[in-house]
């Protein structure tokens, strides 16, 4: 495929008789040529959260966009959240009743549209003793914020000590004086596999779409179009890129991107880190259970494929990229310990991995803060536009409130001259793409015993209608049903799916953000992993050495020989 036409798809044309969704192919080389075919209506600039609802709505809009990221997709801040998707219950402490019903609206509607990949889960709240917080006032709290989201979760529930203790029964009891259950949202399958799922969303639309793409300079030109200077990070080629207009969507980094552009613009960003520590499972999957650190923040221990996520952190920080220190380990460790009485107290030799990002908070120029002002900062979002230029930055944000960012950018992007649609962009397929989906593996399970075994309600989640592609794949081939990875269940037609539609460049893009690998296994299990080896072959074929040598050399000692 050489090239994509504008408005075209990066599929490949489908045979008669077949829809979009039977014939992927994603050539990540073709869409970085792409990005020189003439002028598009919007680039946007950053490939997480913000950027992929962007893209997705842009796109399916009827704006021709082009998308890129300077790493892979759904990579730094978005890959590093708590995958929790809540409508903020702690901001009812600061009165921002307004943000908490937003926000509660918000989840309910994620949860509306994408029923399998995000679901409610239970938070059972532990209130120690030295709480700061009376029990009364969280009690009345959990049902203000349910009646805020329109009762749409189960109500909340308020247990005596003995009875929480029955609910979790790891909890030490000395410290209790009782707590209560509400209901929040979580990512089934996590934050990065999300973001990458709205992006497929915008290439479905006729989206270009780059990842490994470094914005070098920006240039608004006097015919009234951006140009952009791009470089490719694997390739190391130069080349630019025109566009009508610009969405700068780089999170973290969406202030340096702002005096890239001589953008003076009146929000900016400052920083908290954020730690999660990933263990083997601790608690009931179906749970997250909150408790207060030592400092009165929220701690929390969430369920994450199989294992439990515990954290977070609130550092203040100058720097959007950070690393998890001996202190934030010991702080992580030292309050689950202190609140779980467990049989063996985890040590840092328990650590499978570490989720480490900054949260971007939205600030004014104006604005002077203080230590006490800046832990009261929210993760509200704010959309600023330059209108003699034609620049949108997103600031701010989190995963709830990313339907909204989508529709705020489309909404001033319709104000350039646009001609632009309120076409849907979101949501998971409808029940007739799930019938047809269903008939179509139905039948892969009857061609092959081996189809069988597969985890297809897991593949329907991330995969959407392309499961139906991977079906086909093994009725036409069976042996593609053999399952390479037998930890996930990972098939060889799966490993297809993710090389041919997913433009993989590194192991890390496979095993950290495509799947949760990375997540719920050590380097040293990930190295000598089953079928780790021959996953790397059909990923990347005559590269597979270089890349599995690329990831795993700097973290554990390897032998390319085995």
């Amino acid at each position: 495929m050489k090239g994509l036409q504008q408005g075209s798809s990066p599929w490949t044309a489908p045979k008669d008789g077949e829809s979009d969704s039977d014939a992927p192919v994603f050539s990540r080389l073709d869409h970085i040529e792409a990005l020189t075919a003439g002028v598009y209506d919007t680039l946007v600039i950053g490939a997480g959260i913000n950027g992929a609802t962007s893209a997705a709505a842009l796109s399916h809009a009827g704006a021709r966009t082009a998308v890129v990221d300077c790493g892979d997709f759904g990579g730094c801040t978005s890959q590093n959240s708590s995958n929790l998707i809540w409508g903020g219950i702690k901001y009812l402490e600061n009165l921002e009743f307004g943000l908490v019903r937003r926000l509660s609206l918000q989840r309910n509607e994620l949860m509306r549209t994408y029923p399998s990949a995000i679901q409610e889960v239970r938070f059972f709240v532990a209130v120690q003793k030295s709480s700061r917080i009376p029990p009364a006032a969280m009690w009345l709290g959990s049902w203000l914020y349910w009646f805020f989201g329109n009762c749409h979760t189960n109500p909340p529930r308020i247990f005596s000590r003995k009875q929480l203790n029955k609910e979790i029964s790891l909890l030490r009891s000395d410290r209790l004086r009782g707590g209560l259950c509400y209901s929040d949202a979580r990512l089934v399958d996590g934050d990065a596999r999300f973001v990458f799922n709205l992006l497929r969303k915008a290439v479905v639309a006729g989206a270009v779409v780059a990842n490994y793409v470094r914005v070098a300079d920006l240039h608004f030109s006097s015919d009234g179009v951006w140009d952009v200077t791009l470089e490719d990070a694997i390739g190391g080629s130069r080349f630019h890129a025109r566009a009508r207009t610009l969405v700068n969507a780089g999170g973290p980094f969406a202030d340096q991107l702002n005096e890239l552009a001589d953008f003076d613009s009146d929000a900016h960003h400052v920083y908290s880190k954020g730690v999660h520590l990933i263990v083997d499972k601790i608690l009931p999957a179906d749970r997250v259970l909150a408790i207060f650190a030592e400092d009165g923040r929220m701690f929390f221990a969430i369920p994450f494929c199989g294992k439990t996520c515990i954290g977070t952190t609130d550092t203040q920080t100058t720097n959007p990229i950070v690393e998890v220190t001996d202190s934030d380990r010991q702080f992580i460790l030292e309050n689950i310990n202190r609140h779980l009485d467990l049989e063996v107290p985890l040590t840092k030799a328990d650590i499978l991995a570490e989720r480490c990002g900054v949260r971007p908070l939205v600030v004014s120029e104006r604005d002077s803060l203080n230590a006490a002002d800046w832990h009261k900062l929210s993760r509200k979002h704010k959309v600023e536009f330059d209108r003699s230029r034609n620049l949108v930055c997103v600031f701010g944000g989190k995963f709830t409130d990313c339907l909204e960012v989508g529709r705020e950018v489309r909404e001033k992007i319709g104000t350039c001259g646009l001609s632009l649609t309120q076409a849907s962009w979101y949501g998971e397929p409808g029940a007739s793409a799930r019938s047809d989906t269903r008939a179509r593996v139905q039948q892969a399970k009857e061609t092959s015993e081996q189809a069988g075994q597969l985890p297809w309600g897991r593949l329907w989640r991330i995969y959407g209608e392309l499961t139906g592609w991977i079906a086909d794949r093994i009725c036409a081939d069976p042996i593609l049903a053999e399952i390479v990875i037998p930890v996930e269940k990972i098939s060889r037609a799966e490993l297809e799916c993710i090389r041919d539609t997913e433009s993989v460049v590194k192991f890390e893009d496979f095993l950290r953000r495509r799947t949760s690998l990375a997540q719920t296994h050590s380097d040293r299990q990930l190295a000598t992993l089953a079928g780790i080896k021959q996953a790397g072959q059909i990923l990347f074929g005559d590269e597979a050495e270089y890349r599995y040598n690329e990831y795993f050399s700097p973290r554990v000692a390897v032998d390319s020989k085995n």
